[in-house]
């Protein structure tokens, strides 16, 4: 299950030891903290509207701010941008443990928006910076796993911190969380800042970067798919509840078992991702991840009880998880340093699209079709992405290469014509 690199990377490379302790609790914390962040909202709006204006405060800034963020993590340190991002966390968790008022929440939570996305993009692209070639496997593999970990053991943690105090002390933890946090990523090495083209704007940077993924096939082709996907993951997550509760008859404990058992699939996937750095490995396994999502949310749509149920969230959990730390190495593995973070920032906009148009959209769906067709479709249509993916990549990234000890030289995409000019940050 990938344990074994990850012990070999935190035993032998002491500056992921420190980075993956530090990751360990702000993740933990970030799980206790959304819990916290949705009674807080509720409490102080008294509307399922506070709910949901709180949940696309975390994706609105990534919406329209993911390029740009990604430039700044191209351009600048990118232990300084996400130590930044790290800053803004925790000023806004801290601050809403003492100051009351929906305004004020709504407005500390898309600092926090923010916060989270300036971060991840530095830290997907510093992460080969970070770790030896050898070592990046089991490093993005143990950074997905302790983020499941955290949104699977914080919610319990914040329901005991509820029982013996309050969601602001909660809430004040977890910013503090976000605070050791980066204090330690000021003090390890996650590359960027030599860029120097400094004379272009930002937002020109952000352009290019746009730009230059659009003319890579195949890197374009997992992006728009995982993106689409995300959208499909989007409805099924909404019908969960639904399922449980009105087809399955499984009630609230149910509910709980069937995503606690997803949550323990995507651990999973992520680990296993641990073991290989070859592209076309990481493909194969990419495409993999995504036919057994499918899968499994076809057969939560046709489960008759909670048992069969219950393997399928499991099934699909796994398959999720394969695809998150598959299409992060092949990322990591085949762009080039002086792109990476560019294309993490423009992942990171797809997918809080996708996020935000799957919740917008699966009222209308749940209130006119029945539950089981909806999750249907939803497996259906992973499974097309999956189908059209293996066609579109068939070419793509197929040798493995010669010697993962070293980077990988630059050369065009796998899917573009030899005699066209290479995009910027390109390997294969």
């Amino acid at each position: 299950m990938g344990l074994r690199p990850i012990r070999d990377l935190l035993r032998y490379e002491p500056q992921s030891r420190a980075f993956f302790a530090a990751h360990a609790q702000s993740s933990l914390g970030t799980g206790a903290g959304y819990v916290a962040l949705l009674v807080l909202a509720y409490e102080r709006l008294e509307s399922p509207w506070a709910i949901s204006l709180v949940l696309l405060a975390d994706f609105l800034p990534s919406m329209f701010l993911g390029p740009l963020f990604g430039a700044a993590a191209d351009r600048w340190s990118r232990r300084w941008c996400a130590a930044t991002g790290d800053i803004a966390r925790a000023l806004a968790f801290v601050s809403l443990a003492f100051f009351d008022g929906f305004a004020v929440t709504l407005g500390l939570a898309l600092l926090a928006g923010v916060g989270t996305g300036l971060f991840r993009p530095a830290v997907m692209a510093g992460l080969p910076r970070l770790v030896s070639p050898a070592g990046l496997p089991a490093a993005t593999s143990l950074y997905g796993a302790l983020a499941d970990i955290g949104f699977t053991v914080g919610p319990a943690l914040a329901g005991l911190g509820l029982l013996l105090a309050s969601a602001e002390t909660v809430m004040l933890v977890n910013g503090l969380s976000f605070a050791v946090s980066a204090f330690v990523l000021t003090r390890v090495q996650l590359g960027g800042g030599e860029r120097r083209a400094q004379s272009r704007s930002l937002i020109r940077e952000a352009r290019s970067g746009v730009r230059a993924v659009a003319k890579m096939r195949a890197l374009r082709a997992v992006i728009a798919g995982s993106s689409a996907v995300v959208l499909f993951a989007g409805l099924f997550n909404v019908g969960e509840l639904l399922l449980a509760n009105n087809e399955l008859g499984a009630g609230d404990s149910g509910f709980a078992l069937l995503v606690a058992l997803f949550g323990l699939g995507v651990l999973v996937g992520s680990l296993a991702g641990a073991g290989s750095s070859e592209p076309h490995v990481l493909k194969r396994r990419y495409l993999v991840g995504l036919g057994v999502t499918g899968v499994g949310f076809l057969a939560a749509a046709v489960s008759p009880g909670i048992g069969l149920a219950a393997v399928a969230f499991a099934v699909a959990g796994l398959g999720n998880g394969l695809v998150l730390v598959n299409e992060r190495l092949l990322v990591q593995i085949t762009v080039g340093d002086e792109l990476l973070g560019r294309v993490f920032g423009l992942r990171d906009t797809l997918d809080a699209w996708a996020w935000t148009l799957a919740f917008a959209s699966a009222g209308l769906l749940f209130a006119t079709l029945d539950t089981r067709i909806v999750l249907g479709l939803a497996g259906a249509g992973v499974a097309v992405i999956a189908a059209g993916l293996a066609v579109v990549l068939r070419n793509a990234w197929t040798e493995p290469t010669l010697e993962t000890s070293e980077p990988l030289p630059q050369l065009v995409d796998p899917l573009e014509p030899a005699e066209e000019p290479v995009p910027a940050g390109v390997r294969t």
